[in-house]
């Protein structure tokens, strides 16, 4: 094999590993409350994925109409995970993502942010009108409450 023709077959495994990432990076799980999905964020935050995550969660709803919540669980992304994403960046497009979600008749709904995060966006005096939860199973049980239903817990 040619040295060229390895150079292209590296760039197409790279290309591959790339599509790979992008689609388990945003992982979108239907909930067990009807019409709601829901999409855990873990990991580094960074501009390029957080519009990946906004435009595969818009493609996702496109594709699925009877989807009327969307819940975003932050829980898995630490303080370290978000050092390099300016955290004006990061609200701003929160903001985004979530008027892009009411412009298609979609409850977005976010949870698990950390701390730093929160005092960061309140220090900065940035206002950003989302609705937010502790923690998933709070927003569920939310969501559950407002229909009049009621999961059991066997815990």
């Amino acid at each position: 094999m040619s040295q060229e023709n390895e150079i292209i077959e590296l760039k197409e495994k790279i290309a591959h590993y790339e599509r790979i990432i992008k689609t388990m990076s945003t992982p979108i799980i239907p909930s067990i409350v009807p019409k709601t999905i829901l999409m855990p964020i873990a990991g580094y935050m960074y501009k390029e994925r957080f519009e990946n995550i906004e435009t595969q969660t818009l493609q996702y709803i496109g594709e699925h109409k009877e989807v009327e919540h969307a819940i975003f669980d932050f829980t898995g992304v630490s303080v370290e995970h978000i050092e390099e994403f300016d955290y004006n960046d990061l609200a701003v497009s929160i903001s985004q993502l979530n008027s892009s979600l009411r412009l298609m008749g979609i409850r977005p709904i976010y949870v698990g942010f950390n701390p730093k995060f929160i005092r960061e966006i309140v220090h900065a005096d940035l206002h950003v009108n989302i609705e937010t939860y502790k923690n998933f199973r709070e927003a569920l049980n939310h969501l559950l409450a407002e229909a009049n239903k009621t999961i059991t817990s066997k815990y």
